[in-house]
């Protein structure tokens, strides 16, 4: 797909907003726009790879910063900038994969990678931290040390459901308004 001057601003400013939602003190843990974002970029930017997996990355670390100033501020108990952190960016920019499956781009499609992106995203994030890539060891290396891990991630799971499908439907119906806002109904003769 061809990207144009005002496709890349509304972009820019889905990127943004995710990123500043993201970072709203007080929204539910795992109700973020991210996933969503990763798989849009993929489905919207298949033959512009770099610029797929730019945008997602490019959103989290944006609300990370945000996290970061927060924190530092005494306004916030998470932290932005954390040791790991590469296995999160890692992480949501392998989401950015399933976009660039999508044969096609419709309802049906959109919905259902909605629900696969987040339970890729569970199933790996909560693995890469049983293994203690990201610097912390919670978890013992044993079967029930990987189910704990998995448990813990649980009450995230639901959020990260209801938002990567809310916010595919806005991401997939914006950019559908932006590139069709030119035409014209047709009128019966």
């Amino acid at each position: 797909m061809k990207i144009n001057k005002s496709d890349l601003w509304v972009l820019v400013i889905m990127v943004v907003v995710a990123a500043l939602y993201r970072a709203i003190p007080g929204r539910p843990a795992g109700f973020a726009p991210q996933l969503a974002l990763a798989f849009f970029s993929g489905a919207i930017l298949r033959d512009r790879k770099l610029l797929a997996f730019t945008l997602p990355l490019l959103s989290l670390f944006i609300s990370n910063i945000i996290y970061q100033a927060l924190h530092n501020a005494g306004l916030s108990s998470i932290w932005g900038i954390y040791p790991g952190m590469w296995i999160d960016y890692a992480a949501y920019a392998s989401v950015t994969v399933f976009g660039f499956f999508m044969k096609k781009i419709n309802v049906m499609n959109v919905l259902l990678t909605a629900f696969a992106a987040p339970t890729y995203f569970f199933l790996l994030s909560n693995f890469l931290t049983w293994t203690g890539l990201n610097g912390y060891n919670m978890y013992p290396k044993t079967f029930i040390g990987l189910l704990d891990a998995y448990a813990a991630g649980l009450p995230f799971y639901p959020y990260s459901v209801l938002s990567t499908v809310l916010f595919s439907g806005v991401l997939f119906g914006s950019w559908y308004f932006v590139n069709h806002r030119s035409l014209t109904p047709v009128v019966a003769a």
